[in-house]
C-alpha cells in the first residue's frame, strides 16, 4: 500500500479507484469479489456489499469497509461520498468495460479522471518470501496429487476421469481449489495446447499430457508433464528430449537480470533446430501468483529483465496436429545467481 501511494505522488494522483479482484486482495487480504478499493495518500476505503461486508472486515487491517446498498445507491455515489473533493483521480481501465465506467463515471465529481492500468500488477511482479512459500506449498500438493493419479492409469480410463480425481485428490491435501481448468488429454488430442478433458480412453502406445495446479491462500501452482503409456515409439522419444532439452537449455541461464526475449530465444533455438521446428509453442512461459499468468511473459519482444524473487514456469512444447504433443512445465523462483525449483515431479516418460 506503501508503494502504492508512492505512484500517487509521482503522477499526482490524489486517489486511485481499483477493482481489480487480485489487485485488491494483494493490497488488503480481502478475498471475496463485489468490491472496489479506494486508496488515497492518507485512507482507504474498500466498498462492498452485505454478502462480503463482515467478511471484508474480518480479512482487512488498517481500512475502512464501507457498506453500500445496490438497491439504493451507486457506486459513482457511493465513491464520491467516500472521497467527495478531489481533483485529479485514476482509475483501472482494464478492470470495466465501457459500459461500466460510463455508469459509474456519470456519478463521480472529480475534475480530471485518468486511465491507470498497471500499478499494482507491477507491485505483483517480484514475491516476498511468504508468497513464494505459499506457490512452494500450491506446487507440493500438485506434486503429491499427481503421484497418486499416475498409480491409477490404466488401459480404458477416461480422460475426464482421471482429471476429475487429480482435482479431487488436490482439494483433499489442502488446495483451494484448482489453478484453472485441468488439461488431461490422450494420443492425438495431446496436440492441444489447452484443450479440454473427454470421454477419449486411454490405450496403449498414447500419449498422456497433464497439465494443472493447486491453490494456496490465493496463489497458484502450474505443472506439466508429458507421458506415454506402454512402450514409446522413436518420433516420440525424439519429441520428448527434444522440448526437455529445449527447457534444460533455459533453466542453465536463468538468473537475476536475463532478458524473457533472450530466455525465449535460447529454449526456442533448440526446438528451431530440430525435425519438429515448425509445431514448437510461441512462448516459452509466464509470471504467476495470485493469478495463473501474470507479467512478465517470456515471449519474443517481451524487454523484462528478471528480477530476484520472480516466480515464472518454464515451458517449450511441440504440438503436432493429429499426432500429439509434449509440453514440460517447472515453476521457479529466480534468484541472484539462479533459481529455485517448486516443481518437484519427475519427468518421467515411459509408464
Amino acid at each position: 500500500m506503501a508503494k502504492l501511494r508512492l505512484f500517487l505522488t509521482q503522477h499526482q494522483v490524489d486517489m486511485k479507484i481499483i477493482s481489480g479482484r487480485q489487485n485488491i486482495r494483494y493490497l488488503t487480504g480481502f478475498s471475496g469479489n463485489a468490491a472496489t478499493l479506494l486508496v488515497s495518500k492518507n485512507e482507504a476505503y474498500l466498498i462492498t456489499d452485505y454478502r462480503y461486508y463482515e467478511r471484508a472486515r474480518e480479512e482487512t487491517q488498517n481500512i475502512k469497509v464501507e457498506l453500500r446498498d445496490r438497491d439504493a445507491e451507486t457506486l459513482g455515489r457511493c465513491i464520491a461520498r467516500c472521497f467527495p473533493s478531489f481533483e485529479s483521480v485514476a482509475f483501472e481501465a482494464a478492470h470495466y468495460s465501457v459500459e461500466q465506467w460510463h455508469a459509474i463515471s456519470a456519478d463521480l465529481p472529480y475534475k480530471h479522471l485518468k486511465s491507470a492500468s498497471g500499478w499494482v500488477e507491477s507491485l505483483r511482479e517480484v514475491k516476498d518470501e511468504q508468497e513464494v512459500s505459499f506457490i512452494q506449498r500450491a506446487a507440493q500438493i500438485a506434486d503429491e496429487s499427481l503421484e497418486e493419479v499416475l498409480s491409477l492409469v490404466k488401459e480404458g480410463v477416461e480422460e475426464r476421469e482421471l482429471a476429475l480425481e487429480l482435482d479431487y485428490k488436490m482439494r483433499r491435501k489442502g488446495s483451494e481449489g484448482v489453478s484453472f481448468d485441468t488439461i488431461l488429454l490422450f494420443a492425438e488430442r495431446s496436440a492441444l495446447p489447452h484443450g479440454s478433458p473427454s470421454a477419449r480412453r486411454l490405450k496403449h502406445g498414447d500419449f498422456i499430457l497433464i497439465d494443472f495446479g493447486a491453490v494456496v491462500n490465493g496463489y497458484r501452482s502450474d505443472m506439466t508433464r508429458t507421458y506415454v503409456y506402454g512402450k514409446p515409439t522413436d518420433k516420440q522419444k525424439s519429441i520428448f528430449n527434444t522440448v526437455q532439452q529445449a527447457q534444460r537449455r533455459a533453466l542453465e541461464h536463468v538468473k537475476q537480470g536475463i532478458n524473457c526475449e533472450d530466455l525465449n530465444r535460447l529454449a526456442h533455438q533448440v526446438l528451431a533446430d530440430s525435425p519438429f521446428a515448425k509445431y514448437a509453442g510461441e512462448g516459452l512461459g509466464h509470471s504467476l501468483g495470485l493469478d495463473l499468468h501474470e507479467q512478465p511473459f517470456l515471449k519474443p519482444n517481451t524487454s523484462y529483465h528478471l528480477k530476484s524473487g520472480n516466480v515464472i514456469t518454464i515451458e517449450p512444447g511441440i504440438y503436432i496436429p493429429n499426432f500429439g504433443g509434449v509440453r514440460l512445465e517447472e515453476d521457479i523462483v529466480v534468484t541472484e545467481q539462479g533459481y529455485q525449483c517448486l516443481t518437484n515431479a519427475p519427468q518421467t516418460f515411459e509408464l
